[in-house]
């Protein structure tokens, strides 16, 4: 029997659930809007699916899968770790969270949201702020997250900061046998939400701050709030010297070709999926340098 690619797609995805684990997954489309969704279920057998919503420019769909399918699997790692009654889930969508956030789109993925009837409760992540989720609220009430004056939690990013530079501190205990991390220096990539705020937790603890961003304005105004800190090319960032890497961006920044570069001692960030590969943990630890696994210190998120 012949398979058109679209059947293979099908059957590859199918492949790929039953290798990672995955209960379901949604796509949804929304011909008003434009909206192109993606929610990701990995496992509730603690509780309904929890994850944050990234809105991302994906090259492709295979792209964006992909992306949500390893971050809902990373999820289930987070609240089993935690001890919280909810399982691992994820949303995605795809489109330019610069210049395509509308209202209307994100009531749009609120209504989609709904449709799964508490199956999945979802928030901010990556290109996405609690104001988005404020239209959603419109359309439903699975959402965690949203601002205080909105009758939310507020700004998880502040939570999730705090928890990552603890984090850090427990792996330089690790190391050197002190938590302290003054004097030490730590080389950031990604000054988003949760960076900038890592950033200042880092800093007034006096330590030897090197930071990246793949936009340049992050880079700017950081640095005009910590105008001694130094910065590199987003790139330049792998192969700095350093007492640890921390990675809080976007995922597989660890893989074949980083690695190599690396010069640090330990790996402690707030990126989802930080490794490419699960070998990649290994190729770290063969090099000497300790790994945090990115579903502790990322709890909050």
């Amino acid at each position: 029997m012949l398979l058109t690619e679209e059947q293979k797609m099908v059957l590859d995805i199918f492949e790929e659930m039953k290798s990672q684990g995955h209960e379901q997954v949604i796509f949804n489309y929304d011909k008003a809007t434009g909206l192109k969704s993606i929610v990701a279920i990995h496992d509730t057998t603690l509780g309904p699916a929890l994850g944050g919503c990234r809105m991302w420019d994906y090259e492709s769909t295979e792209d964006a899968l992909r992306d949500v399918l390893r971050l809902s699997k990373g999820m289930t790692y987070k609240c089993g770790v935690s001890g919280v009654t909810y399982g691992g889930g994820k949303a995605v969508i795809i489109g330019d969270p610069k210049s395509e956030k509308t209202d209307e789109l994100f009531q749009a993925f609120g209504s989609f949201i709904e449709t799964l009837k508490g199956r999945f409760f979802t928030g901010t992540d990556v290109g996405t702020i609690g104001m988005d989720f404020v239209s959603a609220s419109k359309q439903t009430s699975y959402l965690v997250g949203l601002p205080e004056e909105y009758g939310g939690s507020g700004n998880s990013a502040v939570i999730t900061a705090f928890g990552v530079w603890k984090a850090i501190k427990a792996t330089a205990k690790e190391i050197f046998g002190t938590d302290s991390l003054k004097d030490r220096k730590i080389a950031v990539q990604g000054l988003g939400k949760v960076g900038r705020f890592l950033v200042g937790h880092l800093h007034e603890e006096g330590v030897k701050l090197i930071v990246t961003d793949i936009f340049e304005e992050n880079v700017i105004e950081v640095k005009e709030q910590y105008p001694d800190i130094e910065t590199v090319e987003p790139l330049d960032i792998y192969s700095v010297e350093c007492d640890i890497f921390s990675p809080n961006a976007l995922g597989a920044v660890i893989n074949d070709i980083t690695i190599p570069k690396l010069q640090c001692l330990a790996v402690a960030g707030a990126a989802n999926n930080v490794l490419a590969e699960e070998r990649h943990g290994d190729m770290l630890h063969q090099k000497g340098i300790l790994y945090a696994p990115d579903y502790v210190p990322m709890l909050a998120v």
